[in-house]
């Protein structure tokens, strides 16, 4: 239990007020109060009793509203998972490179050794071990952006990596708005160079979808695709092939949230093609294309327009391939909380259950660090065939 989950409101609002490094001043002028109104808050002379009051206090301090609330209202890790998303936020911030700042004492990376670590938290975070990766991403950008400043040429592409990675992070963490930021950084960064701006273009997709503009991740996807497509599929390049696939995949799933059907059946055939060119057990630019990863696509995008039965049973298929075990524990822990949400959607609880505990054995941070995960599993366990061990991991996290 969190030391701060016994504290009454008001000295919740104190000690978050102190982590922000604010005056009872400065907080009261955020707020349109007085110094006098903020301390009485602080004290308990002052109640918080109107939920609008404690949203405008939260979003002052940059924190969930739940978890100036408590422990019965703020289920477990919403807390870590704010401030690993302020930190990276705050290593967005920094301006290095425009500014130009002074070197710090920690001296610049080499090139070669940054491609190593940014490698080592790709590598983290396709292994789902989102809380590492939240530790490891601050200083790497920092470093990333560092090096780049001193060595552009060799910099660039380890600087659009280490963009990549935070927005894909940030997409999973439930923070888009600020993944926009890393990714809008990386796209910045690899203007220029196909290859670069097409990876990046992947994680400019995850993030305009996460923030509910589907239309337009459609059509930025397919601008992005076409840029890259060979002119010839049966003599295209795989690393190419897979962005360009991977791209059409994003687009896909974009249509489908979108509504628009057809585009969403055809474009995922269209990747299916190239993946039947690239083939099982490849990353090339950290995509996981392959024929496997276009029909877990498919079966999202069943999920979307609602044709839960069918998602169902291709699941049962495209789980027997050797292209399964493959794909990376991200990956496929990521697509069975779609296929949670199917079985549910299908009135089939006992499956969505029994695929939860799948996810959280390949992957336990899909469920217990990312929203989207969490959600599900709080819905699973609310129906009487739930499994006992998704009932104890809700009662876990505090979301029962």
């Amino acid at each position: 239990m969190d030391s701060t989950d016994l504290l009454p409101v008001g000295r919740r609002v104190a000690y978050w007020r102190g982590r922000r490094k604010l005056s009872q001043q400065v907080l009261a002028d955020r707020l349109g109060k007085s110094k006098s109104w903020v301390d009485k808050v602080e004290r308990g002379v002052r109640s918080l009793d109107r939920v609008s009051t404690l949203q405008d206090i939260a979003a002052a301090l940059r924190i969930d509203t739940a978890v100036l609330l408590g422990r019965d209202a703020q289920p477990a890790g919403v807390t870590e998972r704010v401030e690993g998303v302020e930190r990276i936020r705050a290593a967005l911030s920094t301006y290095e490179i425009a500014l130009e700042r002074p070197a710090p004492r920690r001296p610049v990376m080499p090139a070669e050794r940054l491609v190593r670590e940014v490698a080592h938290v790709w590598t983290t975070f396709q292994y789902a071990r989102y809380p590492q990766v939240v530790e490891l991403l601050p200083q790497l950008v920092a470093d990333a952006q560092r090096t780049h400043a001193h060595d552009s040429g060799r910099g660039r592409m380890p600087l659009v990596e280490t963009y990549r990675v935070t927005a894909a992070l940030l997409v999973k963490l439930g923070a888009p708005e600020v993944g926009w930021l890393a990714v809008d950084r990386a796209m910045a960064a690899a203007t220029g160079d196909r290859g670069l701006v097409a990876g990046a273009a992947v994680q400019l997709g995850q993030v305009l979808r996460a923030s509910g503009r589907a239309r337009t991740a459609k059509s930025v996807m397919l601008a992005a695709a076409y840029r890259i497509a060979p002119p010839v599929v049966e003599f295209g390049d795989p690393g190419e092939l897979s962005l360009c696939g991977t791209l059409l995949v994003q687009a896909a799933l974009a249509a489908a949230r979108d509504g628009d059907d057809r585009t969403a059946v055809g474009l995922v055939d269209e990747a299916g093609e190239m993946a039947a060119r690239v083939g099982d057990g490849h990353d090339y630019h950290r995509t996981g294309f392959g024929p496997t990863a276009v029909e877990l696509a498919r079966i999202v995008v069943a999920v979307e327009r609602g044709d839960a039965e069918a998602a169902v049973i291709l699941h049962e298929q495209v789980t027997m391939r050797d292209g399964w075990r493959w794909l990376s524990a991200e990956h496929r822990a990521a697509y069975l909380i779609d296929v949670a949400r199917a079985c549910l959607h299908a009135d089939d609880p006992v499956s969505a259950g029994r695929v939860l505990v799948e996810a959280d054995r390949i992957a336990p941070a899909e469920i217990r660090h990312r929203p989207a995960g969490r959600d599900v599993l709080a819905q699973v366990a609310r129906e009487p065939a739930a499994p006992a061990t998704l009932i104890q991991l809700t009662a876990t996290l505090g979301l029962g």
